[in-house]
């Protein structure tokens, strides 16, 4: 105590006007950037996952199933197996549409759930119930499903989550699934590509669960980000084995596989929504995040809407992609409803990266 007392007496006035401006600045700068400063960190206090094994995927329209299926290591079956692509839905009407209409000509069964909550416990419409008639095309092959919120104040809203991907297990039993059947496990906006269902219900011996590699795009596919997008999945289903989930499930994955198009929304408003509604809702650490000139500034800048580090686990990979990402002027291997029908969904297309606001 009387060494502190002696080093106090030491300080002359400078220095205390110093310390209680500077402490201050300090602890108010962690407040604003400590998500930055522990994400940048990262590569210090985490390890990368294991790496996958990469599946070379080939493909060109004019090679017949049975060469591609070869191509792969894998043999060509009489018939193709039955295909079921389940979903759980918050508020994508457009990439739900993009997606179904990619799938179409190779799906047996449309399973969707819908929950009058989000995630994060906040109540939400039926928004495809009431967006039912857009849908006419694939009624007949639809089973859809609701299920009702627990409205927990304060959960965990990864535990909300995995209770609605277990309800999606049950509406898949009702759907018809059966042993073998091929079962794609995918957020909405995670569209496997056509060809890729195709070769996979057409091949004997593939892998009983294979993560689908996609290509990352943000905001729209102008500002396309990356391949590293692998939560998407198909599995050859298994009675009493094959649970719906979001994580990792094996090593294999199947390279350029489709797209991930993240964020990609036609109204601010559907912006503003899935920033609140998602289970990572605590990336809106200040509620000016929300507003929405902000929001359509940071999209035409191809920006981060939480003002985010990169996501990675070297420093090497951090550096590299901070800052915006850069515009992509290619629309070449697109989904081909969405180029079928570009003035409906031209905001999704390089160049037009302005938002309606409702």
């Amino acid at each position: 105590m009387s060494r502190l007392r002696c080093i106090l007496r030491g300080l002359d006035l400078r220095t205390y006007m110093i310390l209680f401006m500077i402490v201050p600045i300090c602890i108010f700068g962690v407040y604003l950037h400590g998500q930055k400063i522990t994400y940048f960190l990262r590569p210090i206090w985490e390890s990368p996952p294991k790496p996958f094994h990469n599946v070379p995927h080939y493909y060109n329209e004019n090679v017949t199933v049975e060469t591609l299926c070869k191509l792969h290591g894998w043999g060509i079956r009489e018939s193709p197996r039955r295909v079921y692509d389940a979903v759980l839905f918050s508020n994508e009407l457009d990439i739900l549409t993009i997606r179904w209409n990619e799938l179409y000509p190779y799906v047996t069964q449309f399973v969707l759930l819908e929950s009058n909550s989000t995630f994060t416990g906040l109540p939400k419409p039926l928004l495809f119930a009431s967006n039912r008639d857009h849908f006419k095309f694939i009624e007949p092959r639809l089973t859809y499903g609701t299920i009702g919120g627990r409205f927990k104040k304060g959960e965990n809203p990864f535990v909300e989550e995995a209770y609605q991907r277990v309800a999606l297990d049950r509406l898949l039993k009702i759907a018809g699934i059966e042993d073998d059947d091929l079962l794609i496990m995918s957020d909405v906006d995670e569209i496997p590509s056509a060809h890729t269902i195709n070769l996979l219900r057409w091949c004997d011996d593939i892998p009983p669960v294979l993560h689908l590699r996609l290509r990352n795009y943000l905001y729209s596919f102008e500002f396309y980000m990356d391949n590293k997008s692998w939560r998407a999945s198909v599995h050859r289903y298994k009675t009493g084995k094959t649970r719906y989930a979001h994580y990792r499930r094996t090593d294999d994955i199947l390279t350029d596989a489709g797209w991930h198009c993240s964020f990609c929304f036609r109204h601010i408003s559907e912006f503003v929504f899935k920033m609140k509604a998602y289970s990572h809702t605590d990336r809106v650490r200040f509620s000016h995040y929300l507003n929405h000139e902000r929001i359509q500034d940071v999209i035409c800048k191809g920006a981060n809407l939480f003002d985010m580090i990169p996501e990675e686990y070297t420093f090497k990979e951090i550096i590299g992609k901070m800052g915006p990402i850069p515009h992509s002027y290619s629309a070449v291997h697109f989904p081909a409803y969405l180029l079928n029908n570009a003035e409906k969904y031209k905001y999704l297309l390089p160049g037009n990266c302005r938002r309606e606001s409702g």
